[in-house]
C-alpha cells in the first residue's frame, strides 16, 4: 500500500506540475516579436514593443472545423423555452476555442494602454445534467502542441471551467469583489422568461452568475445577460493588481460554425469595503472575445478517459457545493490556505480518486475539510 502512494504521489505531482505548464502556456507568456499578431482597436501612436499581445506562444496541430446547421433554426414550431433549451445543449461538443481581449478605453487622466491578450485551446464540453429546466455543462481542455522538434505532444488534460443553467431563476449568487459572494433574491417577475448562467472555477468554486433572456432572430440564437460583476481572471489577475473585478455585460452566440462569447467590460477599483473606489472607480473598458468552433477528427479519448474516472468525484464536489450555496448569505474564498491553492488540492484529490485510492464516504470527508479550510461564512447581522 505504501508503494502504491508513492507512486500516486509521484503522479499526482507530474499532474499538478503538467497543470502549472499549461496554466503558463495559456496566460504568462508574451507572444514572441517575430510572429504576425491580429488585433483590431490598435493604439497605433504607442510605444508598440509594449502592446505586443500576450498569452499563449504555442501551436497546435491542424484541426478541421465543422459547421453545423443551427439547431433552433430547425425548431420554429416549438415554444420558446424549448428554442431555449435547443440553444444551450447545442453548445456540447468539441471545439477549437480562440480568446482576444483588449483595452478599448482608458478612463483615467494618465491612463496608459495595456497590451492585448491572444490565447487559444481545444476543449470538449460535457453534459453533466439535463433536469428539464436546470442544465449543466462542463468544459475539459484536451491540448496537443507543437514541440521544437515539429513532433506533437501528449496531450495534456485539465478540467476547466463549468456552466449551469437555470430557467427563471430567482436565487443568485453575486460577486461583490475582495474574493466574496452573496446571495441575491430576484423578483419572480424580474426572471420571468429568463435563463441564469453560473460559471464556476476549474476547481468548482462559484465565480459569476448573471440572468439573462435568449432570443431568436433569423437563423441564429442569442443570450444576453445583465450587468454582473466578475473575479479578475488568470489572465488578468497573473500580471495585474490595480484593479479588483470586471463589471459588465455577456453575450453568446449560437451560430452554424459553433457559438461566440463576447464580453463587455469595466476594470472597476474597490476600497477595502467593496464599495467603489469614488476617486477612480474604472481603469478602461475592455472588449472581449471568445469564439467556439466545432471540429472533427480531433482525438478527445483522453478527455473522456478522464471525465470518466473523476466525474463521480466532481459531483461530490457540487454537491458540498450546493450546500454551501443553499445556506450560506455571505462568504468569502481563501485565495491560499498553508501556501496551496484551492483548485490545487481539489487537482491532486481527482488524481487519488480516480486511481481508486479512496472511498466515497473518505472522499466526502476530505472535500469538507478543504472547503472548510478555503470557505469562511461571514456574518451579514
Amino acid at each position: 500500500m505504501e508503494n502504491k502512494s508513492n507512486e500516486i504521489s509521484c503522479r499526482t505531482h507530474k499532474f499538478l506540475i503538467a497543470i502549472g505548464l499549461m496554466a503558463f502556456t495559456l496566460s504568462n507568456l508574451a507572444l514572441c516579436q517575430d510572429k504576425i499578431s491580429q488585433y483590431t482597436f490598435a493604439w497605433p501612436f504607442e510605444d508598440q514593443t509594449k502592446m505586443v499581445p500576450r498569452g499563449g506562444t504555442t501551436t497546435g496541430p491542424s484541426v478541421t472545423l465543422a459547421p453545423r446547421n443551427i439547431p433552433t433554426h430547425t425548431s420554429k414550431n416549438l415554444a420558446k423555452f424549448e428554442r431555449d433549451r435547443i440553444a444551450i445543449l447545442s453548445m456540447q461538443g468539441g471545439y477549437r476555442a480562440t480568446f482576444d481581449f483588449i483595452e478599448t478605453v482608458g478612463l483615467t487622466k494618465n491612463y496608459e494602454a495595456k497590451a492585448p491578450y491572444q490565447s487559444w485551446g481545444t476543449e470538449f464540453i460535457y453534459l453533466v445534467e439535463d433536469r428539464g429546466d436546470f442544465i449543466s455543462l462542463q468544459h475539459i481542455l484536451v491540448m496537443r502542441i507543437i514541440m521544437e522538434d515539429g513532433s506533437v505532444s501528449e496531450p495534456f488534460v485539465m478540467k476547466h471551467w463549468r456552466q449551469d443553467w437555470q430557467y427563471e431563476d430567482t436565487d443568485l449568487h453575486q460577486y461583490k469583489g475582495h474574493n466574496v459572494w452573496s446571495r441575491k433574491v430576484v423578483d419572480k417577475e424580474l426572471s420571468r422568461g429568463k435563463w441564469s448562467q453560473a460559471v464556476f472555477q476549474v476547481d468548482d468554486s462559484p465565480r459569476y452568475e448573471a440572468l439573462g433572456e435568449w432570443s431568436h432572430p433569423g437563423k441564429i440564437s442569442i443570450w444576453t445577460s445583465h450587468q454582473t460583476r466578475r473575479p479578475l481572471p488568470r489572465r488578468e489577475f497573473s500580471v495585474r493588481s490595480d484593479y479588483h473585478l470586471l463589471e459588465g455585460v455577456n453575450r453568446l452566440t449560437i451560430n452554424f460554425n459553433g457559438w461566440v462569447q463576447e464580453e463587455d467590460n469595466l476594470k472597476k477599483v474597490l476600497g477595502r469595503d467593496e464599495k467603489v473606489e469614488n476617486e477612480m472607480p474604472y481603469l478602461a473598458r475592455e472588449a472581449g472575445i471568445a469564439r467556439y468552433e466545432l471540429i472533427k477528427n480531433y482525438d478527445f479519448s483522453a478527455g473522456d478517459e478522464y471525465w470518466k474516472k473523476t466525474s463521480q468525484f466532481w459531483s461530490l464536489v457540487r454537491s458540498y457545493w450546493r450546500q454551501i450555496l443553499g445556506s450560506t448569505e455571505k462568504f468569502k474564498i481563501l485565495a491560499s490556505y498553508e501556501d496551496r491553492k484551492l483548485y490545487q488540492n481539489m487537482f491532486q484529490l481527482a488524481d487519488e480518486a480516480a486511481n481508486g485510492l479512496h472511498s466515497t464516504e473518505k472522499l466526502k470527508r476530505l472535500i469538507e475539510t478543504e472547503l472548510t479550510r478555503f470557505v469562511q461564512a461571514i456574518d451579514t447581522k
